[in-house]
Parts: C-alpha cells; structure tokens; sequence
C-alpha cells in the first residue's frame, strides 16, 4: 500500500472505534511487551498494542478483546515497542541512492518516516525533478514527506544552475499529496534583506498551512539573525555549537541537531539539554547528509539516537526528539510519531534502550523488517531518459584547462586558499604564498588545485582555485558531479593532467564520482540519475563508495568522511570560501574575491 494509497484517519475512524470496544477484531496484537509512551515520557510493562486498518486501535493492560480467528498475535516478550523513527531534515540524493533504495536501505535501521528536501535534483533538473523524487517517495511502504526546495539557486547571482526555482513553482507544488513544507531557506541573506522572492515562497507556504524549513548558516545571531527568524523559518539545522541551539530555541525555532557521515553536531548543542536544562520539546534529531556507506555499515537515525544517548541524553528524551518532537513540528501529532490510538502502526521491537538493537520493524501494520533485512518491495520509479543524460561537457578537456597563470614577471604569489575544516560544513579562508613556475602556479606542501567544471549547459567553463586540508600525495585527481547545490562538477588534484582525465571519465558515464592516480583509475562510483543518484541497490553502490573512500586514503587523506567534504566545496551559502562557475566566493561578504593578490 503506498503512502498516496494509504486510508486516511476518518476513512477508518469507525472501523478502529469497534475494534477499540471490542466489536471487531484487530489485524495484528502485539502481546505483553513494554509501551514506550514518547507523550508521556514513560516505560509501561506488560501493555499490548491492537492494529487494524494500518493504525493504532487500542493501547492497554489486555487487548484480548480485540482479537478474533483472523487476528495476529505478536509476542513480544517484554521487549520495548517504540515508535518508528523519524528524521526530521534529510536529503535522500546525498546517499547516492534514489527514494526506494535509499528507503530499503534505512528500513531495517527503523527509520518510518523521512521529511526530505530534494534541492539537490531541483538544480539539476527543477521542479520536473522534484516530481520525479515526490512520485517515487509516494510509492514506498514508509512515509516519505517531500518538501518543496526553495532555493535553486541557493544565492542568485554567485553561481548557475542547471534551473531556478519560481515563486510560482513554490506555489505549484503546495497542492501536491506529498508537499509538507518549504525546504531549506538557505538564501538567508535574502530573507534577512526582505527579498521579495524569498517571501512570496515563503509566504505561499505557509498560506497552504505548510513549515517553512530554515538554513541560517551564520554564526553571527544579532540583527540578521532576528530578522531572518522573523521571515518565517520554523526549524534550523545550521548550528555547531550550544549557543546556536539555545538562540533557535528561544526565538521559537526547533533547534535541529545533526549527525550525518561528515557532519557532528549533536554533541555540541545537546548540553542545552542535558546541561541547561531547557525544555527538549525544541529539539529534533536528523542527518541531513548519509552517504551510502554510512546506511550500509552504521545506521541511519538510529545512529543519530546511539550517539545523542552517548552524549549523554536521557535515552527517552533522545527518542522524543526522533519521533514525537518532529512530528509535531511538521503538524502530523495526530497521524505518526508515538505509539497512540488512531496514528500509523509504525513501531520497532527492541531489547534495549540505550544500545538500541533493531529486531523488529512494521510500518502501516506490515512487518517492514527484521533482523537488519527489509522483508518488503521498494517499489521504482520509471525514470525518463532526459533524467539520464544531464552530464554534458563541451569538448574534452586537457591540462590546460586547470592551469592557473600568475601575474607576468611573478615569481611567488599570495592566494585565497579555501581551507577544509574536518568534520564541520564551514570552510576557512586562507592565505597561502605559493611559487611560481613558468608563469603558472604550482601546488605545494598540503595546498592543491580544484576546479569546477560547468556540465549543466556545456558552456567549456573552468573555475580554478586551491584547497587545503585533504593531504593528497603524488599525482592524483578526484572528481564528482555532486558538488551542492549547483552540481556542477569538481575536480580536486594535484596534477593537472590527472584532474582532466577523471573530468573526461565522468563526462562518459553520464556523472558519479572517480578517483585515479598515476594515470589509473582507482575507483569509480557511477551516478547516473541526473548524475546525483543510482538505483541500484544500496549495497552495491556502498561498495563502491567503500572503495571511493579508500582511494581517497590511499592518495594521503585521512580526513574523516573527506568525500562529504569534498562534495561541499561549491556550496555558496556555507561560509567562509567557497568555489562557484562564478569564481572564488568569500561567503562572509557575498562577493567574488580574486584567486590570487599581489605579495605585500
């Protein structure tokens, strides 16, 4: 039963009042297990938990009333039941998978119930492209909310997209079955400014009666911050630290906390929580970005759940803030989040609390999964043929594209170098002077090329910059055609040669990410959904990303989860320097900055 097709509560309501008074029998009884109650914040032993219809009928000391021939028994055993986990702020394009393999690889991991914002396809392939991800979240037997992206492009005017994102578009997409809010505000300057665009987006949204995410990618929470949080962002999932979480939180925002493969940011702000002693009903789990590897060999939200409780989280409140607490946020109390009469039977069997082993999950009534294997079809979209060739690139390109020529008569340079920082989404601005070698500029110590290959419209531009930060040894290049938002594509080096040739693979695969060094291919990663995604299964692509990522330690980087990183590096709204098919962006002031200044 997909999510479009799933009855709404008043098609059952009366079927689930008889079941509840004992008049008809329930489809599935869970028998004698400990109902973890998130409303209430409590551990009840000996309950049952009587299913019919996909939904919650009765919750009690004995449900024996509910059960006829036809009825399930579930024992449970004394195990907990909680409520199916949800994750509040999730791009599914950052897995590499499409919505059904991103969803049958997170079902076994208990997640229920994803809201995802889908800008990465949007920038790609625009509001046709977020259809294509809607339709295909509608068919899964999880709930999979779309929100409609905001920004493409994430700053107008410092980088080109493969489309734009309307007001009208905004406004098209609220009557949608699967739209439940705006997607990330990221263009928080322009909100901040009063941009008319931004507010009509804004303000279409919430007319349909829908949540407006935000992205305030600042550390600055004066006067801009006020005026941002007054253009209607309801959530923020931008913060690194406990005073972010405390400002959101007070200003009325949920304060979301992620864990994703790169990003950790739970630690930092949960002591707002645990330490300060504010209400939790202002927090909210997510991952934001989980590669496929991550989904395969870690978990998904109940990773996020581990690490909060790690953290030092009471493991109840923890719970609230992946389920009820994002429910809640979105407007949906009423149909999942908590195990209670009239929401979706989406409920996990577990043994322990804290550790959190997964053995049971059921969604809408249907055991989904057990024993980390997902028992139930993900159903695929038919993806068209123009979703398959978005990777286009002029001619083939040559070391001569990446060269990048010091000022006549030079022989050293000062240069903007855009600093990687492990484990954040900030960059720092550096400076570094570098030589200079038959005019043109070499890399040197921990300093390498990127570049930015223009593949949306086949216009033969080459942004060139340097990066610190990766510690890439030899002659190697790594390159990828998802670089957020605009997705164009990046190549990282050392050599220039090296940084053609895995340009050029990319080019023939139709998009993904490669690694060679010297003049081999180490690893190849193909995405060919708008060069962003692959639909095969989860396993396979994690394989390769497993490989990807062990190419990259191969060629000197030790970074933590460096291919997220990597594929940040033209993301214009993070500060502080970023690469555009613009130029070299200090996003502290949201202006171009020259590569290279004069040395003083």
């Amino acid at each position: 039963m997909d999510h479009a097709a799933f009855p709404a509560w008043a098609d059952v309501a009366a079927h689930l009042v008889a079941v509840a008074a004992g008049r008809k029998a329930a489809d599935v009884v869970f028998r004698r297990g400990i109902w973890v109650n998130v409303h209430t914040r409590e551990a009840l032993p000996d309950h049952d938990i009587a299913v019919a219809k996909g939904r919650i009928a009765f919750i009690g000391p004995d449900a024996s009333h509910c059960v006829g021939r036809e009825t399930q028994i579930v024992e449970a055993r004394g195990r907990y039941m909680i409520p199916g986990f949800c994750d509040g702020h999730m791009h599914i394009e950052s897995g590499m998978l499409t919505p059904a393999e991103f969803a049958r690889a997170v079902i076994p991991h208990g997640t229920t119930t994803m809201f995802t914002d889908p800008h990465e396809i949007a920038n790609v392939l625009g509001l046709q492209g977020v259809r294509m991800m809607h339709d295909e979240a509608l068919m899964q037997p999880v709930n999979i909310f779309t929100q409609m992206p905001s920004c493409a492009p994430s700053a107008p005017g410092l980088e080109t997209t493969g489309y734009e994102i309307t007001a009208e578009d905004v406004a098209e997409a609220m009557t949608w079955p699967g739209i439940i809010g705006l997607g990330e505000m990221m263009n928080f300057p322009g909100v901040a400014a009063g941009d008319a665009q931004m507010l009509a987006e804004i303000a279409a949204t919430q007319r349909a009666g829908k949540t407006v995410g935000g992205h305030y990618a600042s550390p600055l929470l004066g006067t801009d911050f006020a005026a941002y949080v007054a253009g209607g962002p309801a959530d923020d999932h931008e913060g690194t630290t406990e005073a972010d979480a405390i400002a959101r939180v007070r200003q009325g925002m949920r304060a979301m906390m992620r864990l994703g493969s790169a990003w950790y940011d739970v630690k930092a702000q949960i002591t707002a929580v645990t330490e300060k002693g504010l209400d939790p009903r202002g927090f909210i789990l997510c991952t934001d970005d989980c590669h496929s590897g991550t989904l395969v060999n870690e978990g998904h939200m109940n990773r996020v759940l581990r690490h909060a409780i790690d953290c030092g989280c009471d493991p109840l409140v923890a719970l609230q803030m992946a389920t009820i607490n994002t429910a809640t946020h979105f407007g949906l109390e009423r149909e999942l989040g908590s195990l209670a009469p009239g929401r979706r039977a989406d409920l996990i069997m577990t043994s322990d609390l804290r550790s959190l082993p997964i053995e049971e999950v059921w969604a809408r009534g249907v055991k989904v999964a057990e024993a980390g294997v997902c028992l139930v079809d993900c159903p695929h979209y038919d993806w068209p043929a123009p979703a398959r060739a978005t990777v286009r690139v002029k001619q083939a390109l040559t070391g001569e594209n990446f060269k990048i020529h010091a000022p006549e008569g030079a022989n050293a340079v000062r240069a903007n170098v855009i600093g990687v920082v492990e484990n954040q989404a900030p960059t720092k601005a550096l400076q570094r002077d570098m030589a200079v070698t038959d005019g043109l500029v070499e890399t040197q110590g921990d300093v390498c090329q990127i570049a930015l290959v223009e593949r949306h419209r086949a216009t033969g531009g080459v942004t060139n910059a340097l990066v610190s930060g990766f510690g890439y040894t030899g002659r190697m290049a790594m390159a990828s055609t998802v670089a957020h938002d605009s997705h164009h594509m990046i190549v990282v080096g050392t050599c220039r040669d090296h940084m053609a040739m895995a340009a050029n693979r990319l080019a023939q695969v139709g998009g993904g990410i490669t690694v060679f060094r010297d003049g081999q291919e180490l690893a190849l990663v193909e995405l060919p959904i708008a060069g962003l995604m692959s639909d095969s299964p989860a396993a396979e692509v994690a394989a390769k990303a497993d490989r990807m990522v062990q190419a990259m330690v191969d060629c000197g980087c030790s970074l933590n989860n460096a291919y997220m990183q990597h594929s940040l590096l033209a993301l214009v709204v993070i500060p502080e320097l970023r690469i555009s098919d613009k130029g070299l962006i200090d996003v502290r002031t949201f202006r171009e900055i020259p590569l290279l200044e004069p040395l003083l």
